[in-house]
């Protein structure tokens, strides 16, 4: 809708996870260094958690891209158990058709796929997405599965990624034994502000820019508002581009973020609970305003009165 007003190639703010628009802060480079870590030094089990939309799966897509050369690797994206047993998700994570009856069956049929894969010196990597949500019965499972061996040396490595219930989880007296096995871990904790307009920058050049679109007032806004997490972000960005677009203008102050943020309250999702946000016919008035003015700039150190 916008992308040709403003000279852009595609969405920059997509919420669909996406390698190619990866921008790797400081948090997020350790994050791809402890999963190639991880890899390289054949643990057993790798954790990385952080907060909803903080960017872990679009790390993992772009880990993929730069194993699957090298590993045979299997995704689990849904872990509620009303889908089926942990083997069977097994199973269809790495395409092994079967028709078994048992776990058991099941269980001998993923030997067998790990043992081929060992004569054909791949190791096999099993990536469990959203992982908070197994029970801790199938996290024990888990646990039993990552005893399979071929001549003693690890053909199989976990990678579990989840929100920071996950940790919860897995120090419950009952996942002591899997807690001891967790060679590699990592929390992924949201952008600073800095990092946050880098962000936004880095997307809108993959995209294909060639001018700042956010001023800095706007970037300091979308800070305030999104607290650094890169889904939320990019869910802000791209309204405030579909309202400067509908407005005929090319660059994006704090006054857009604001009328954004106020269209998604109407909408009765409360996303920023917490935050000052005027309403339109109170923009004007001097205590909501200088309200505003003072949060963004406790938070960014950006004094939105000085820009517009």
């Amino acid at each position: 809708m916008y992308t040709k007003f403003f000279g852009l190639n595609k969405k920059p703010f997509s919420l669909i996870p996406d390698p190619e628009f990866l921008y790797l802060s400081s948090k997020h480079r350790k994050a791809l260094s402890t999963l190639q870590y991880g890899l390289m030094s054949h643990a057993g089990f790798t954790v990385i958690t952080g907060e909803i939309g903080s960017g872990k799966t679009t790390l993992i897509r772009s880990m993929l891209n730069k194993i699957k050369d090298q590993c045979t690797v299997g995704v689990i994206t849904n872990t509620h158990s009303a889908f089926g047993d942990l083997l069977t998700w097994v199973l269809g994570a790495f395409d092994i058709s079967h028709d078994t009856k048992s776990k058991a069956e099941r269980y001998q049929l993923f030997v067998k796929f790990i043992t081929e894969q060992a004569r054909k010196k791949r190791r096999v990597v099993l990536i469990v997405d959203e992982a908070q949500n197994m029970e801790i019965e199938t996290l024990e499972e888990l646990r039993l599965l990552s005893n399979i061996n071929v001549q003693q040396e690890i053909m199989l490595q976990l990678i579990l990624i989840g929100q920071p219930e996950l940790v919860d989880k897995l120090n419950e007296p009952q996942l002591i034994q899997f807690a001891q096995r967790i060679s590699i871990e990592y929390h992924l904790t949201p952008l600073n502000f800095e990092e946050t307009e880098l962000y936004i920058d880095h997307r809108l050049q993959i995209a294909g820019s060639q001018t700042k679109v956010f001023n800095q007032s706007a970037c300091a806004a979308i800070f305030y508002y999104s607290a650094g997490v890169p889904r939320l972000i990019n869910n802000i960005c791209d309204l405030a581009m579909v309202f400067a677009f509908a407005n005929d203008t090319k660059e994006i102050g704090w006054k857009t973020i604001v009328e954004v943020i106020n269209e998604r309250k109407t909408g009765g999702i409360n996303r920023f609970r917490g935050k000052h946000c005027p309403e339109p016919d109170l923009m004007q008035k001097v205590a909501e305003a200088e309200k505003l003015r003072r949060a963004i700039l406790e938070k960014t150190g950006v004094d939105i009165s000085k820009c517009h």
